[in-house]
């Protein structure tokens, strides 16, 4: 389109579509299954291929590897693709995989989330939105990440694993478990270190949703009884409490990994 604006220097394959006011910098390389959404800006030296589509106004910056075949030695070249949302951001180094055949050939990014320098994430992925990747996450395949999670720099992310809303991984840590939403993860391997007490206040918890579900994180992991007799237990008591009852909805999914409990010491 005529309000487009590619650099001499990019390489734009025949078959990519691009939305209205998209910028495409020096030395980029789109591919040919690739749509750009409006709005658009590849800084420079960033290359985006495979079936991959790109929100609106998101910004890719130098280096980063995009839609590319997934590191899975499985993959046979089966048709996969990568979703990123709107209003991204994909700073330097930032690698994202497609899905592949047996993970349900789709990773997805949601709305408004930031990737920092060198993060990685993997295929099959699910991310949901306002998520924040510090530098050198790595997000191994298959993981699932719920809205508005942060996970600190050079934190890893096992295959599998889920990683509910509003949760915090802190810097450096291996989480190799499931961490519950609003939950805050630390250290190598991972424990579970309490709740996310400043992202809650940050986005506007009461004060009185804060104490219940600090309550019933207590309850959660005591030391009576059996995790599942307490989720019960749980349930019952805060029936109607949507926060807690999306904690309760979580452990009750279930999935391939176990559940991120707490450390010595730790406390919410």
């Amino acid at each position: 389109m005529a309000d487009n604006v590619i650099h001499p220097s990019a390489i734009v394959e025949d078959g990519a579509t691009l939305g209205a006011g998209v910028k495409v910098g020096p030395f980029c390389m789109v591919g040919r299954g690739v749509t750009l959404g409006d709005g658009v800006e590849l800084v420079s030296h960033a290359v985006v291929a495979g079936t991959t589509a790109i929100g609106a106004r998101t910004r890719i910056f130098p280096f980063a590897s995009i839609g590319h075949q997934p590191q899975d030695l499985k993959f046979s070249g089966e048709p996969c693709s990568l979703t990123v949302g709107d209003d991204c951001i994909i700073r330097e180094g930032v690698t994202m995989n497609p899905g592949t055949a047996g993970g349900g050939s789709v990773t997805k990014i949601g709305d408004r989330c930031a990737f920092l320098a060198n993060s990685h994430v993997g295929h099959d992925c699910i991310v949901g939105n306002n998520v924040i990747f510090s530098n050198n996450v790595m997000l191994a395949g298959h993981c699932t990440v719920g809205d508005y999670v942060i996970i600190g720099g050079g934190a890893a992310v096992i295959q599998f694993a889920r990683v509910g809303a509003h949760a915090f991984v802190g810097g450096m840590s291996g989480l190799e478990n499931d961490l519950i939403p609003y939950g805050m993860a630390l250290g190598n391997r991972a424990y579970l270190s309490g709740l996310n007490i400043i992202g809650l206040q940050r986005r506007g918890f009461s004060r009185t949703d804060i104490h219940g579900l600090r309550r019933a994180y207590r309850l959660l992991f005591a030391a009576e009884g059996t995790l599942m007799e307490r989720v019960e237990d749980v349930a019952a008591e805060f029936s109607g409490q949507p926060i807690v009852d999306e904690i309760i909805a979580f452990i009750r999914a279930g999935g391939k990994r176990s559940l991120c409990t707490p450390g010595s010491g730790a406390d919410a």
